[in-house]
Protein backbone atom coordinates (compact mmCIF):
# COMPACT_ATOMS: atom_id res chain seq x y z
CA UNK A 1 0.00 0.00 0.00
CA UNK A 2 1.34 3.87 -1.41
CA UNK A 3 1.67 5.96 1.73
CA UNK A 4 1.07 9.82 1.26
CA UNK A 5 3.59 11.87 2.97
CA UNK A 6 2.12 14.78 4.83
CA UNK A 7 2.38 18.01 3.12
CA UNK A 8 3.19 21.86 4.60
CA UNK A 9 0.16 22.84 2.74
CA UNK A 10 -2.96 22.46 4.99
CA UNK A 11 -5.29 22.33 1.53
CA UNK A 12 -3.54 19.05 0.02
CA UNK A 13 -3.98 17.60 3.56
CA UNK A 14 -7.32 18.41 3.96
CA UNK A 15 -7.83 16.92 0.21
CA UNK A 16 -6.32 13.55 0.86
CA UNK A 17 -8.15 12.85 4.27
CA UNK A 18 -12.03 13.56 2.87
CA UNK A 19 -10.45 11.45 0.28
CA UNK A 20 -10.14 8.58 2.45
CA UNK A 21 -13.21 9.52 4.38
CA UNK A 22 -15.80 10.34 1.76
CA UNK A 23 -19.31 9.01 2.47
CA UNK A 24 -18.36 8.49 6.33
CA UNK A 25 -21.27 10.13 8.59
CA UNK A 26 -19.45 9.25 11.90
CA UNK A 27 -15.91 11.19 10.84
CA UNK A 28 -16.25 14.75 11.86
CA UNK A 29 -13.90 17.26 10.23
CA UNK A 30 -13.25 21.12 11.64
CA UNK A 31 -11.65 24.03 10.14
CA UNK A 32 -9.80 26.39 12.73
CA UNK A 33 -7.29 29.19 12.73
CA UNK A 34 -4.78 29.07 16.01
CA UNK A 35 -2.18 31.82 17.30
CA UNK A 36 -3.01 35.23 18.46
CA UNK A 37 -3.99 37.06 15.14
CA UNK A 38 -5.66 33.68 14.40
CA UNK A 39 -3.73 33.86 10.72
CA UNK A 40 -2.61 29.99 11.16
CA UNK A 41 -5.25 27.35 9.89
CA UNK A 42 -5.90 24.18 11.33
CA UNK A 43 -7.76 20.96 10.69
CA UNK A 44 -9.20 18.90 13.11
CA UNK A 45 -10.48 15.43 12.17
CA UNK A 46 -12.26 12.64 15.00
CA UNK A 47 -15.00 9.95 15.07
CA UNK A 48 -17.60 11.67 16.43
CA UNK A 49 -18.60 10.08 19.94
CA UNK A 50 -14.84 8.82 20.93
CA UNK A 51 -13.70 12.87 21.41
CA UNK A 52 -15.05 14.82 24.03
CA UNK A 53 -16.03 18.71 23.49
CA UNK A 54 -12.56 20.42 22.00
CA UNK A 55 -13.82 23.46 24.07
CA UNK A 56 -13.64 21.84 27.18
CA UNK A 57 -10.43 22.36 29.16
CA UNK A 58 -10.41 19.38 31.12
CA UNK A 59 -9.56 17.27 28.44
CA UNK A 60 -6.12 16.88 26.74
CA UNK A 61 -7.45 18.23 22.91
CA UNK A 62 -9.21 21.41 25.07
CA UNK A 63 -6.19 22.21 26.49
CA UNK A 64 -3.68 21.82 23.47
CA UNK A 65 -6.08 24.07 21.52
CA UNK A 66 -6.78 27.06 24.25
CA UNK A 67 -2.99 26.97 24.57
CA UNK A 68 -2.22 26.98 21.03
CA UNK A 69 -4.91 29.65 20.49
CA UNK A 70 -2.97 32.35 22.53
CA UNK A 71 0.69 31.54 20.94
CA UNK A 72 2.45 33.73 18.33
CA UNK A 73 1.98 32.12 14.67
CA UNK A 74 6.01 32.54 14.52
CA UNK A 75 6.31 29.75 17.81
CA UNK A 76 3.94 27.66 16.74
CA UNK A 77 5.86 25.00 14.84
CA UNK A 78 8.38 24.81 17.29
CA UNK A 79 6.32 23.94 20.20
CA UNK A 80 4.53 21.42 18.12
CA UNK A 81 7.91 19.59 17.35
CA UNK A 82 8.73 20.12 21.07
CA UNK A 83 5.49 19.53 22.71
CA UNK A 84 6.35 22.21 24.44
CA UNK A 85 2.85 22.10 26.17
CA UNK A 86 3.90 19.18 27.63
CA UNK A 87 0.16 17.13 26.62
CA UNK A 88 0.72 13.46 27.32
CA UNK A 89 0.49 10.86 24.63
CA UNK A 90 1.13 12.98 21.17
CA UNK A 91 2.15 10.87 18.61
CA UNK A 92 3.15 12.80 15.26
CA UNK A 93 2.37 10.88 11.72
CA UNK A 94 4.48 11.53 8.41
CA UNK A 95 1.94 10.20 5.99
CA UNK A 96 -1.73 10.59 5.58
CA UNK A 97 -2.52 6.40 5.95
CA UNK A 98 -0.49 6.98 9.52
CA UNK A 99 -2.53 9.46 10.77
CA UNK A 100 -6.10 7.91 9.38
CA UNK A 101 -5.31 4.55 11.10
CA UNK A 102 -4.13 6.83 14.22
CA UNK A 103 -7.69 8.28 14.71
CA UNK A 104 -9.19 5.19 13.77
CA UNK A 105 -8.04 3.89 17.29
CA UNK A 106 -10.52 6.37 18.87
CA UNK A 107 -8.28 9.79 19.08
CA UNK A 108 -7.94 13.37 17.27
CA UNK A 109 -5.91 14.08 14.58
CA UNK A 110 -4.64 17.58 14.09
CA UNK A 111 -3.50 19.14 11.16
CA UNK A 112 -1.58 22.86 11.32
CA UNK A 113 -0.72 24.49 8.06
CA UNK A 114 2.80 24.71 7.44
CA UNK A 115 3.84 21.95 9.53
CA UNK A 116 4.45 19.22 7.80
CA UNK A 117 2.90 16.03 10.63
CA UNK A 118 -0.36 15.19 12.00
CA UNK A 119 -0.75 14.89 15.63
CA UNK A 120 -2.70 12.28 17.23
CA UNK A 121 -4.12 13.42 20.60
CA UNK A 122 -5.37 11.36 23.28
CA UNK A 123 -9.58 11.58 23.95
CA UNK A 124 -11.62 9.37 25.78
CA UNK A 125 -11.60 6.92 23.06
CA UNK A 126 -14.34 4.52 21.76
CA UNK A 127 -17.53 3.84 24.22
CA UNK A 128 -16.98 0.51 26.22
CA UNK A 129 -18.16 -1.04 29.19
CA UNK A 130 -16.61 -0.65 32.59
CA UNK A 131 -14.75 -3.14 34.92
CA UNK A 132 -17.17 -5.68 36.07
CA UNK A 133 -17.30 -9.10 37.84
CA UNK A 134 -16.72 -11.68 35.42
CA UNK A 135 -19.88 -14.38 34.57
CA UNK A 136 -17.60 -17.32 34.47
CA UNK A 137 -14.44 -18.30 36.88
CA UNK A 138 -16.71 -17.61 39.85
CA UNK A 139 -14.36 -17.67 42.98
CA UNK A 140 -14.84 -17.88 46.73
CA UNK A 141 -12.19 -15.44 47.46
CA UNK A 142 -10.17 -13.12 45.56
CA UNK A 143 -10.64 -10.49 43.46
CA UNK A 144 -14.01 -9.54 41.89
CA UNK A 145 -13.16 -7.36 38.65
CA UNK A 146 -12.99 -8.97 35.29
CA UNK A 147 -11.28 -7.85 31.85
CA UNK A 148 -13.34 -5.94 29.62
CA UNK A 149 -13.49 -5.13 26.31
CA UNK A 150 -10.88 -2.30 26.03
CA UNK A 151 -7.02 -3.42 25.58
CA UNK A 152 -5.66 -0.59 27.47
CA UNK A 153 -7.77 -1.22 30.69
CA UNK A 154 -6.70 -4.86 30.62
CA UNK A 155 -3.21 -4.06 30.41
CA UNK A 156 -3.67 -1.56 33.55
CA UNK A 157 -5.92 -4.49 35.46
CA UNK A 158 -2.13 -7.10 34.80
CA UNK A 159 0.03 -3.85 35.90
CA UNK A 160 -2.26 -2.78 38.61
CA UNK A 161 -1.44 -6.19 40.20
CA UNK A 162 2.35 -7.31 39.47
CA UNK A 163 3.93 -3.80 39.69
CA UNK A 164 7.13 -4.25 38.43
CA UNK A 165 9.67 -2.52 36.05
CA UNK A 166 10.30 -6.17 34.29
CA UNK A 167 6.84 -6.71 33.03
CA UNK A 168 6.98 -6.11 29.33
CA UNK A 169 3.51 -5.50 26.97
CA UNK A 170 4.13 -5.58 23.18
CA UNK A 171 1.68 -4.30 20.74
CA UNK A 172 1.36 -5.45 17.38
CA UNK A 173 -1.84 -5.06 15.15
CA UNK A 174 -3.35 -8.07 13.40
CA UNK A 175 -6.26 -8.14 10.62
CA UNK A 176 -5.51 -6.59 7.08
CA UNK A 177 -9.06 -4.10 7.65
CA UNK A 178 -10.20 -4.39 10.87
CA UNK A 179 -6.41 -3.27 12.56
CA UNK A 180 -7.13 -4.81 15.74
CA UNK A 181 -4.56 -4.08 18.55
CA UNK A 182 -3.29 -7.31 20.35
CA UNK A 183 -0.91 -7.42 23.11
CA UNK A 184 1.52 -10.14 24.42
CA UNK A 185 2.08 -9.09 28.42
CA UNK A 186 4.94 -11.16 29.91
CA UNK A 187 7.61 -10.90 32.57
CA UNK A 188 10.67 -10.28 31.04
CA UNK A 189 13.55 -11.73 33.58
CA UNK A 190 11.38 -15.36 33.53
CA UNK A 191 10.49 -16.07 30.19
CA UNK A 192 11.80 -18.16 27.02
CA UNK A 193 12.66 -16.12 24.27
CA UNK A 194 11.97 -19.10 22.30
CA UNK A 195 8.68 -19.95 23.43
CA UNK A 196 7.45 -15.82 22.72
CA UNK A 197 9.15 -16.24 19.73
CA UNK A 198 7.21 -19.41 18.57
CA UNK A 199 4.25 -16.98 19.78
CA UNK A 200 5.41 -14.03 17.79
CA UNK A 201 5.38 -16.63 14.81
CA UNK A 202 1.82 -17.94 15.27
CA UNK A 203 -0.13 -15.20 15.50
CA UNK A 204 1.27 -13.27 12.83
CA UNK A 205 1.28 -16.56 10.33
CA UNK A 206 -1.88 -15.50 8.61
CA UNK A 207 -3.39 -12.82 7.40
CA UNK A 208 -7.17 -12.21 8.23
CA UNK A 209 -9.32 -9.65 7.10
CA UNK A 210 -10.90 -9.13 11.09
CA UNK A 211 -9.71 -9.97 14.42
CA UNK A 212 -12.91 -9.73 16.55
CA UNK A 213 -11.85 -11.27 19.40
CA UNK A 214 -8.99 -14.01 20.81
CA UNK A 215 -11.02 -16.69 20.23
CA UNK A 216 -9.87 -15.65 16.23
CA UNK A 217 -6.23 -15.87 16.92
CA UNK A 218 -7.02 -19.20 19.17
CA UNK A 219 -8.17 -21.27 16.15
CA UNK A 220 -5.54 -19.84 13.42
CA UNK A 221 -2.57 -20.49 16.59
CA UNK A 222 -3.47 -24.04 17.32
CA UNK A 223 -0.72 -26.68 16.30
CA UNK A 224 -3.46 -30.13 16.37
CA UNK A 225 -6.81 -27.91 15.25
CA UNK A 226 -8.72 -31.27 15.10
CA UNK A 227 -8.26 -31.90 18.83
CA UNK A 228 -11.50 -31.35 21.17
CA UNK A 229 -8.97 -30.17 23.80
CA UNK A 230 -8.14 -26.41 23.86
CA UNK A 231 -4.41 -25.91 23.81
CA UNK A 232 -4.71 -22.46 25.04
CA UNK A 233 -6.40 -21.49 28.27
CA UNK A 234 -8.61 -19.23 28.79
CA UNK A 235 -9.62 -16.54 31.42
CA UNK A 236 -12.06 -13.25 32.34
CA UNK A 237 -9.88 -13.01 35.35
CA UNK A 238 -6.87 -10.09 35.54
CA UNK A 239 -5.79 -12.25 39.05
CA UNK A 240 -5.38 -15.54 36.93
CA UNK A 241 -3.44 -13.57 34.05
CA UNK A 242 -1.12 -11.58 36.55
CA UNK A 243 -0.22 -15.11 38.42
CA UNK A 244 0.43 -16.77 34.93
CA UNK A 245 2.92 -13.64 34.35
CA UNK A 246 4.77 -14.55 37.59
CA UNK A 247 4.82 -17.99 36.04
CA UNK A 248 6.57 -17.15 33.46
CA UNK A 249 4.22 -17.78 31.60
CA UNK A 250 2.75 -15.45 28.44
CA UNK A 251 -0.77 -13.44 28.16
CA UNK A 252 -2.44 -12.27 25.27
CA UNK A 253 -4.71 -9.48 25.11
CA UNK A 254 -7.05 -8.52 22.32
CA UNK A 255 -8.85 -5.63 21.88
CA UNK A 256 -12.82 -5.54 21.89
CA UNK A 257 -12.30 -8.81 23.70
CA UNK A 258 -12.79 -9.57 27.84
CA UNK A 259 -11.11 -13.16 27.06
CA UNK A 260 -7.38 -13.32 27.61
CA UNK A 261 -5.10 -16.35 26.58
CA UNK A 262 -2.69 -18.02 28.89
CA UNK A 263 0.40 -19.94 27.08
CA UNK A 264 1.23 -22.23 27.32
CA UNK A 265 -0.57 -24.32 29.22
CA UNK A 266 -1.45 -28.08 30.35
CA UNK A 267 -4.75 -30.39 31.35
CA UNK A 268 -3.91 -29.22 34.84
CA UNK A 269 -3.99 -25.67 34.28
CA UNK A 270 -7.67 -26.07 33.29
CA UNK A 271 -8.47 -27.86 36.82
CA UNK A 272 -6.87 -24.91 38.84
CA UNK A 273 -8.99 -21.68 40.12
CA UNK A 274 -7.20 -18.16 41.53
CA UNK A 275 -8.80 -18.84 45.07
CA UNK A 276 -7.33 -22.49 44.85
CA UNK A 277 -3.93 -20.34 45.93
CA UNK A 278 -5.76 -17.86 48.31
CA UNK A 279 -7.56 -20.78 50.40
CA UNK A 280 -5.82 -23.14 52.52
CA UNK A 281 -3.93 -26.36 51.19
CA UNK A 282 -6.57 -28.66 52.59
CA UNK A 283 -9.44 -27.00 51.47
CA UNK A 284 -7.83 -26.37 47.78
CA UNK A 285 -6.43 -29.95 47.27
CA UNK A 286 -10.15 -30.72 48.33
CA UNK A 287 -11.83 -29.01 45.56
CA UNK A 288 -9.13 -30.18 42.98
CA UNK A 289 -9.73 -33.87 43.94
CA UNK A 290 -13.74 -33.26 43.13
CA UNK A 291 -13.02 -31.68 40.23
CA UNK A 292 -10.92 -34.17 38.93
CA UNK A 293 -13.06 -36.42 39.60
CA UNK A 294 -16.21 -34.15 37.80
CA UNK A 295 -14.25 -34.53 34.88
CA UNK A 296 -13.86 -38.30 34.71
CA UNK A 297 -17.21 -38.73 34.90
CA UNK A 298 -18.53 -35.73 32.85
CA UNK A 299 -16.82 -37.78 29.83
CA UNK A 300 -17.78 -41.43 31.31
CA UNK A 301 -20.63 -41.91 33.31
CA UNK A 302 -23.14 -42.43 30.27
CA UNK A 303 -20.41 -44.80 28.30
CA UNK A 304 -20.06 -46.93 31.33
CA UNK A 305 -23.49 -46.96 32.92
CA UNK A 306 -24.41 -48.68 29.06
CA UNK A 307 -21.54 -51.00 29.06
CA UNK A 308 -22.42 -52.08 32.79
CA UNK A 309 -26.38 -52.33 31.91
CA UNK A 310 -26.12 -54.16 28.41
CA UNK A 311 -22.95 -56.24 28.67
CA UNK A 312 -21.88 -57.00 32.27
CA UNK A 313 -24.80 -57.16 34.49
CA UNK A 314 -22.68 -60.03 36.39
CA UNK A 315 -20.74 -57.02 38.52
CA UNK A 316 -23.96 -55.64 39.68
CA UNK A 317 -25.47 -56.75 43.20
CA UNK A 318 -28.95 -58.63 42.67
CA UNK A 319 -31.07 -56.17 44.11
CA UNK A 320 -29.49 -53.40 42.01
CA UNK A 321 -30.18 -54.85 39.33
CA UNK A 322 -33.61 -55.75 39.52
CA UNK A 323 -33.91 -52.10 40.83
CA UNK A 324 -32.79 -50.97 36.98
CA UNK A 325 -34.96 -53.66 35.59
CA UNK A 326 -38.32 -52.65 37.32
CA UNK A 327 -37.56 -49.04 36.16
CA UNK A 328 -37.04 -49.96 32.35
CA UNK A 329 -40.22 -52.41 32.40
CA UNK A 330 -42.75 -50.61 29.71
CA UNK A 331 -39.49 -48.17 28.45
CA UNK A 332 -39.79 -48.55 24.28
CA UNK A 333 -36.74 -47.59 23.84
CA UNK A 334 -32.86 -49.73 23.42
CA UNK A 335 -30.73 -48.24 26.56
CA UNK A 336 -28.05 -46.93 24.29
CA UNK A 337 -31.08 -44.59 22.48
CA UNK A 338 -32.76 -43.89 25.67
CA UNK A 339 -29.07 -42.22 27.12
CA UNK A 340 -28.37 -40.39 23.84
CA UNK A 341 -32.24 -38.74 23.74
CA UNK A 342 -31.71 -37.37 27.43
CA UNK A 343 -28.40 -36.50 26.34
CA UNK A 344 -29.37 -34.06 23.50
CA UNK A 345 -32.23 -33.34 25.41
CA UNK A 346 -30.50 -31.83 28.27
CA UNK A 347 -27.66 -30.44 25.77
CA UNK A 348 -30.08 -28.36 24.03
CA UNK A 349 -31.30 -26.70 27.79
CA UNK A 350 -28.09 -26.18 28.69
CA UNK A 351 -27.83 -24.41 24.80
CA UNK A 352 -31.27 -22.62 24.92
CA UNK A 353 -30.33 -21.32 28.91
CA UNK A 354 -27.33 -19.56 27.09
CA UNK A 355 -28.58 -17.62 24.96
CA UNK A 356 -31.70 -16.91 26.37
CA UNK A 357 -31.33 -13.11 27.87
CA UNK A 358 -30.83 -13.20 31.80
CA UNK A 359 -33.11 -14.31 34.42
CA UNK A 360 -35.06 -16.14 31.66
CA UNK A 361 -31.66 -18.13 30.91
CA UNK A 362 -31.49 -19.62 34.41
CA UNK A 363 -34.78 -20.44 34.74
CA UNK A 364 -35.41 -22.34 31.28
CA UNK A 365 -32.31 -24.53 32.23
CA UNK A 366 -33.81 -25.31 36.03
CA UNK A 367 -37.46 -25.85 35.10
CA UNK A 368 -37.11 -27.27 31.98
CA UNK A 369 -34.71 -29.79 33.08
CA UNK A 370 -37.12 -30.92 36.21
CA UNK A 371 -40.22 -30.81 33.57
CA UNK A 372 -38.65 -32.53 30.27
CA UNK A 373 -37.62 -34.93 33.11
CA UNK A 374 -40.50 -36.11 35.03
CA UNK A 375 -42.64 -35.76 31.52
CA UNK A 376 -40.44 -38.66 30.15
CA UNK A 377 -40.51 -40.70 33.05
CA UNK A 378 -44.29 -40.29 33.58
CA UNK A 379 -44.84 -41.31 29.50
CA UNK A 380 -42.43 -44.09 29.88
CA UNK A 381 -39.91 -42.69 27.62
CA UNK A 382 -37.27 -42.92 29.86
CA UNK A 383 -36.24 -44.62 33.14
CA UNK A 384 -36.02 -42.69 36.28
CA UNK A 385 -32.24 -44.47 36.64
CA UNK A 386 -31.24 -42.73 33.20
CA UNK A 387 -32.71 -38.98 34.14
CA UNK A 388 -30.34 -39.45 37.33
CA UNK A 389 -27.26 -40.59 35.48
CA UNK A 390 -27.76 -37.72 33.09
CA UNK A 391 -28.42 -35.08 35.46
CA UNK A 392 -25.25 -36.05 37.44
CA UNK A 393 -23.56 -35.93 34.37
CA UNK A 394 -23.81 -32.42 33.44
CA UNK A 395 -23.60 -31.19 36.95
CA UNK A 396 -19.96 -32.81 36.88
CA UNK A 397 -19.56 -31.09 33.72
CA UNK A 398 -20.40 -27.93 35.74
CA UNK A 399 -17.75 -27.90 37.72
CA UNK A 400 -15.28 -28.13 35.90
CA UNK A 401 -13.87 -23.92 36.03
CA UNK A 402 -13.16 -23.46 32.19
CA UNK A 403 -15.80 -23.63 30.39
CA UNK A 404 -13.46 -24.38 27.14
CA UNK A 405 -12.15 -27.08 28.56
CA UNK A 406 -15.57 -28.49 30.11
CA UNK A 407 -17.57 -28.23 26.67
CA UNK A 408 -14.21 -31.22 24.82
CA UNK A 409 -15.68 -33.76 27.81
CA UNK A 410 -19.65 -33.11 26.92
CA UNK A 411 -18.00 -33.60 23.08
CA UNK A 412 -16.29 -36.46 24.29
CA UNK A 413 -19.28 -38.05 26.24
CA UNK A 414 -20.67 -39.38 23.08
CA UNK A 415 -18.21 -40.75 21.81
CA UNK A 416 -17.80 -43.04 24.99
CA UNK A 417 -20.99 -43.48 24.76
CA UNK A 418 -21.30 -44.87 21.37
CA UNK A 419 -18.12 -47.60 21.71
CA UNK A 420 -19.33 -48.69 24.94
CA UNK A 421 -23.00 -49.18 23.90
CA UNK A 422 -21.21 -51.35 20.68
CA UNK A 423 -18.70 -53.30 22.52
CA UNK A 424 -19.49 -53.18 26.31
CA UNK A 425 -16.82 -52.35 28.83
CA UNK A 426 -14.30 -53.31 25.68
CA UNK A 427 -15.53 -50.58 23.96
CA UNK A 428 -14.92 -48.06 26.98
CA UNK A 429 -11.42 -49.28 27.71
CA UNK A 430 -10.78 -48.12 23.92
CA UNK A 431 -12.47 -44.94 24.19
CA UNK A 432 -10.34 -44.16 27.70
CA UNK A 433 -7.16 -45.16 25.52
CA UNK A 434 -7.83 -43.37 22.68
CA UNK A 435 -8.43 -39.88 24.29
CA UNK A 436 -5.00 -40.73 27.29
CA UNK A 437 -3.11 -41.60 23.68
CA UNK A 438 -4.62 -38.46 22.09
CA UNK A 439 -3.47 -36.01 25.29
CA UNK A 440 0.25 -37.92 25.66
CA UNK A 441 0.44 -36.42 22.02
CA UNK A 442 -0.59 -32.88 22.51
CA UNK A 443 1.60 -30.07 23.40
CA UNK A 444 1.14 -26.42 24.13
CA UNK A 445 4.28 -24.34 22.49
CA UNK A 446 6.56 -27.25 23.86
CA UNK A 447 5.11 -28.16 27.34
CA UNK A 448 3.55 -31.69 27.36
CA UNK A 449 -0.40 -31.24 28.21
CA UNK A 450 -0.16 -33.99 30.76
CA UNK A 451 2.42 -31.83 32.83
CA UNK A 452 3.23 -32.63 35.60
CA UNK A 453 1.73 -36.16 35.44
CA UNK A 454 4.61 -36.95 32.86
CA UNK A 455 8.04 -35.23 32.83
CA UNK A 456 8.30 -34.16 36.24
CA UNK A 457 11.28 -34.63 36.70
CA UNK A 458 12.53 -31.79 34.17
CA UNK A 459 11.87 -29.60 37.40
CA UNK A 460 12.82 -32.27 39.92
CA UNK A 461 9.30 -33.36 40.87
CA UNK A 462 8.40 -29.94 42.46
CA UNK A 463 5.31 -29.31 39.75
CA UNK A 464 3.45 -32.35 40.88
CA UNK A 465 3.13 -29.96 44.49
CA UNK A 466 0.46 -27.76 42.47
CA UNK A 467 -1.38 -31.08 40.72
CA UNK A 468 -4.45 -32.96 42.16
CA UNK A 469 -3.20 -32.38 45.24
CA UNK A 470 -1.76 -28.26 46.58
CA UNK A 471 1.14 -28.63 48.76
CA UNK A 472 1.41 -26.24 51.83
CA UNK A 473 1.99 -22.39 50.30
CA UNK A 474 5.37 -22.61 52.54
CA UNK A 475 6.53 -26.10 50.39
CA UNK A 476 5.78 -24.61 47.20
CA UNK A 477 9.07 -22.47 46.50
CA UNK A 478 9.88 -22.57 43.02
CA UNK A 479 7.81 -21.72 39.78
CA UNK A 480 6.45 -24.14 37.81
CA UNK A 481 8.39 -25.43 34.22
CA UNK A 482 7.11 -22.30 32.12
CA UNK A 483 9.79 -20.18 33.61
CA UNK A 484 13.35 -19.80 32.47
CA UNK A 485 15.33 -22.53 34.14
CA UNK A 486 17.20 -20.52 36.70
CA UNK A 487 14.70 -18.21 37.40
CA UNK A 488 12.28 -20.74 39.21
CA UNK A 489 12.99 -19.86 43.08
CA UNK A 490 9.80 -17.54 44.01
CA UNK A 491 9.59 -18.06 47.52
CA UNK A 492 12.76 -17.87 50.24
CA UNK A 493 12.84 -16.76 54.04
CA UNK A 494 14.03 -13.52 54.65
Amino acid sequence: MEHTKISTDIEQNIKQFQQLFADSADIKMKEMRLGKGKKRRCFLAYIEVAVSNMLLETTALGRLLAALSELPDRDLNQVLNENAMGISDVTPYDTIEDAAQGMLTGDAILFVDGYGHALKIADKGYPGMGVQEPDSEKVIRGSKEGFTDSIKTNTALIRKRVRSTRVRVEEVQEGVRSHTAIDLVYMADLKYTSVLEKIREKITEYEIDGVMDSGTLEQLAEKKWYSPFPQFQTTQRPDRAALAVLEGRIVLLCDNSPVALILPTDLNSFLKTSDDYYNRFGVATFARILRYMAAFFAMTLPGLYLAVTNFHTQILPTPLLLSFWEARIGVPFPAALEVILMEISFELLREAGVRLPGAMGNTIGIVGGLIIGQAAVDANLVSPIVVIVVAFTALCSFSIPNEEFAFSFRILKFYVIVLSAWLGFFGFLIALLTVFIHLSRLESFGIPYLMPFVGADVNDYHDERDSIWRAPLKKMVRRPIYAKRGERIRLRKK
